[in-house]
């Protein structure tokens, strides 16, 4: 994913439009919107997320004491928007030693949200008990926000999912045990929202996991 578009839901490489396609496609997965390269976290690197996006862009804001922002990620392109967004943050875990959090939304079939969990795609309905109450809350974008336990998942990390502002709403938190971290009533903003306070999101060295295949 460093220098070329790949798959959101396999992290393979993909085939550009061209004479006989106007779409992304994957050898494995058909047509697909591309994960656009990772760059470096930055100020920077967020506004260009931002302004591409059709979906939203969150992050814990405040952030939790002590943790950093540590990449961002899309999928679309220029022509359709992005349609997937993934912001990674990473900081010490409520059990003690580091913790990692990736933030995805997403519209539908994407897959994105799915890679990052280690789960069978594209989607998180087939995963969630949702006749059963939800396992947590987090605020999103001022409204609270349901979240469910993502069943399945690698036991390296705890994975939740529901929906807000219309899309799926992605948490995966590793190692399993920070995924505690999602019980302190996380206040999430939706960046596109922000505004001039982007300028003061503190940044850490760039996350391995935004570039990990499943």
């Amino acid at each position: 994913m460093r220098g070329e578009p790949s798959c959101p839901k396999c992290g393979g490489r993909v085939r550009a439009p061209g004479l006989f396609s106007d779409a992304w496609q994957c050898a494995a997965h058909g047509t697909v919107h591309p994960v656009q390269p990772v760059i470096p976290p930055s100020v920077e690197a967020l506004d260009v997320v931002v302004h591409r996006t059709r979906v939203p862009v969150w992050m814990p804001w405040p952030l939790p004491v002590g943790w950093l922002f540590s990449g961002v990620a899309s999928a679309g392109d220029d022509r359709s928007g992005g349609r997937a967004s993934a912001v990674a943050c990473t900081g010490p875990g409520p059990l003690g030693g580091m913790g990692e959090l990736i933030l995805v939304a997403e519209e539908l079939g994407v897959g994105l949200g799915a890679r990052y969990a280690g789960v069978d795609g594209p989607d998180p309905g087939p995963y969630l008990d949702v006749e059963k109450p939800a396992d947590t809350k987090v605020l999103a974008a001022g409204r609270p926000t349901p979240l469910w336990h993502v069943s399945g998942p690698p036991d390296d990390r705890a994975v939740f999912a529901g929906e807000a502002l219309g899309m799926w709403l992605w948490a995966v938190v590793w190692p399993e045990q920070s995924g505690l971290l999602m019980y302190d009533e996380l206040v999430l903003t939706d960046l596109r929202d922000a505004g001039a306070e982007v300028e003061l999101v503190p940044c850490g060295a760039l996350s391995p996991r935004l570039m990990e295949a499943p």
